[in-house]
């Protein structure tokens, strides 16, 4: 077959959202979201957010009012207590309700004057449409979506007949229209996505077998849900946990196949800071430890053959720290202090079978797509690097290569990559 360009994304195609209710029970869309320009914020980390971590914390707190802000906690992505046989023991209990209350103590911990949670889960539905609950949810100035499964947001907070919101969320998307923030982690990351919302998957089956969509009980196999989460984020499909999951293969194959052409691959313990979501002011930064991968697929094509699908010329952009990103002119820009790296060191780009850190692999091999494409702009004696999937059958190799708009910053005094902005990507099978 031969190469073909990417088919740009700007409807749900009434077969798949036809077969997502074959698949997940849960019928097609009948009615879109109401939709108002947002002038609040959101704070989306890729998942494991450090108790400690006072940087995202107090970012979040900051832009619901500082010491006047009141959080509302959600976490109906938790089991209900009714499923958690810990439920009891509040050193051991994983339930919405124990999970609720320890982050509402965490949000009051880090200064917020007010955290509570709101009490929406599977045992609790109900709850989603109660005037109760929304005037509740009138009073914050901001919100946070904590982890597990956003399979279960959307049961819980959305109409599943219509995928309409239910009041409580109705309330939160007003309450973001006027000047809240929306965080969450995880799932509560995940949920913000539009279309095409990611359900489950690995990199290399991903690759091997492409998406789906639906909710699998196979968490290996990539799914999706056509109608995606609460369209929070537009600019662009969510991944979370990407580096300690090696999410990048999935990330790609989801967007070529449903025809999106950007993926934010969000690291752990790092969020994505988006102001003024989904207006022409829309404008990002990243904060924390890791960072944010950007992937460009305006310029990619794909092709199957014999072999299986192969993908080249996306384009790939890795963000840390304080850098920003301009997502209608698709403009990434260095922090303050960063400088850009002038590359001196000859030294060969290690080799590596593990791309997506596979947990088939024996030997535990470390993920390796993030650090070929640094050990590659760290040197002057390549151009372009590979590293491979551990699995066969086919085997895919990615292939990383400098462009000529390629450039790598770093902190002040330090010689290592941190950023990286415009290498191409490529991923083949052999």
């Amino acid at each position: 077959m031969n190469a073909r360009a990417l088919p740009r994304r700007t409807v749900v195609l009434g077969t798949a959202a036809a077969l997502v209710a074959v698949l997940t029970g849960v019928p097609a869309a009948h009615a879109a979201h109401s939709r108002q320009p947002a002038t609040g914020s959101l704070v989306l980390v890729g998942g494991a957010l450090a108790s400690d971590n006072t940087e995202i914390y107090g970012e979040i707190i900051k832009r619901a009012g500082g010491s006047k802000a009141r959080i509302g906690v959600l976490t109906a992505a938790s089991i209900p207590e009714s499923q958690d046989p810990d439920s009891a023991d509040p050193d051991r209990c994983s339930n919405s309700a124990c999970n609720g209350a320890y982050y509402a103590s965490l949000f009051k911990k880090h200064g917020a004057a007010d955290a509570q949670w709101i009490p929406i889960d599977l045992d609790h539905i109900d709850n989603a449409d109660s005037d109760t609950i929304a005037d509740q949810v009138r009073s914050m100035t901001g919100f946070f979506f904590g982890g597990g499964d956003q399979y279960r947001y959307v049961t819980t907070l959305l109409h599943g007949h219509q995928h309409t919101d239910s009041k409580v969320l109705a309330a939160i998307r007003d309450r973001l229209a006027h000047g809240a923030v929306i965080a969450g982690s995880s799932a509560g990351a995940q949920i913000a996505a539009g279309p095409d919302m990611v359900t489950g998957g690995d990199s290399y089956p991903a690759l091997r077998d492409g998406s789906s969509p639906g909710y699998f009980d196979d968490p290996s196999r990539l799914g999706y849900l056509p109608d995606g989460g609460f369209g929070f984020l537009g600019s662009g499909l969510i991944d979370t946990h990407t580096g300690a999951e090696g999410r990048e293969g999935r990330a790609l194959r989801l967007a070529s196949d449903t025809g999106h052409d950007r993926v934010y691959a969000l690291d752990e313990n790092t969020a994505l800071v988006v102001d003024a979501p989904g207006t022409q002011r829309e404008a990002i930064t990243v904060l924390g430890a890791n960072g944010v991968g950007v992937f460009d697929l305006r310029r990619a094509r794909t092709r199957h053959d014999r072999l299986g699908w192969s993908l080249r010329n996306a384009r790939y952009t890795y963000l840390t720290d304080g850098d920003r990103y301009d997502p209608r002119r698709w403009l990434a820009s260095p922090a303050q202090g960063k400088h850009r790296l002038t590359t001196i060191d000859d030294t060969a780009v290690p080799a590596n079978d593990d791309v997506f850190y596979s947990l088939a692999d024996p030997a535990g091999t470390p993920y390796s797509f993030r650090g070929t494409a640094r050990a590659l702009a760290a040197t002057s004696a390549q151009r372009s690097a590979t590293a491979t999937t551990y699995e066969t059958g086919p085997r895919f190799r990615v292939t990383l290569t400098k462009t000529r708009a390629f450039s790598a910053w770093a902190e002040e005094a330090d010689s290592a990559p941190q950023s990286l902005i415009d290498m191409r990507i490529a991923v083949t099978p052999e």
